[in-house]
């Protein structure tokens, strides 16, 4: 691909974006339009500066779907567990055909601290953890002695009350 200057580059990585199924790195991005990492970081916030709801995750950039042209079923739920447990509560999740779209935190000196997860299945729950363990970076449950909100998604609301359901009799739910 030839040199994309600003404006077409970003509609270009909209468009690669609304076709891929799985993350996208923004070093692959990078490699494709033939322009920098950071230029790619760059374009990236100006097109969630415009709204367009590119999360960036642990394994890549990905475009959310369009929630107002599909069914979707969102709550947050509060959790209290400690990391040893953070892939059983994933697991839980994902398998109940659930997704874990982030995590929040209450810090007393930062404040709400939210970070994307994107999960959906086994695999995408693997390559975070793998992340996770690569980068010996801490969950961020570990600034809040395990206290902290995930928001999940589902295309059903049965979907999303089973996958709460099953982290619930884990203990992983703080009851209200």
């Amino acid at each position: 691909m030839k040199k994309l200057k600003g404006a077409e580059r970003r509609s270009w990585i909209f468009s690669y974006l609304k076709e891929q199924d799985q993350p996208v790195t923004g070093t692959e991005l990078a490699k494709q339009a033939n322009v920098s990492r950071q230029v790619i970081v760059n374009d990236i916030t100006l097109l969630k500066a415009t709204n367009i709801p590119i999360v960036s995750t642990s394994q890549g950039y990905i475009l959310l779907p369009d929630k107002e042209n599909s069914a979707y079923f969102q709550k947050r739920v509060a959790c209290n567990h400690q990391s040893k447990d953070s892939e059983d509560e994933l697991l839980t999740l994902v398998d109940a055909g659930v997704t874990v779209e982030n995590v929040t935190v209450e810090h007393p000196v930062y404040g709400e601290i939210t970070s994307a997860i994107m999960v959906s299945n086994r695999h995408d729950v693997e390559m975070f953890l793998k992340k996770v363990r690569e980068t010996e970076a801490s969950f961020l449950l570990e600034l809040t002695s395990g206290i902290h909100l995930h928001l999940l998604s589902a295309p059903t609301e049965e979907i999303l009350n089973r996958g709460i359901g099953a982290i619930q009799r884990k203990g992983y739910v703080i009851k209200e």
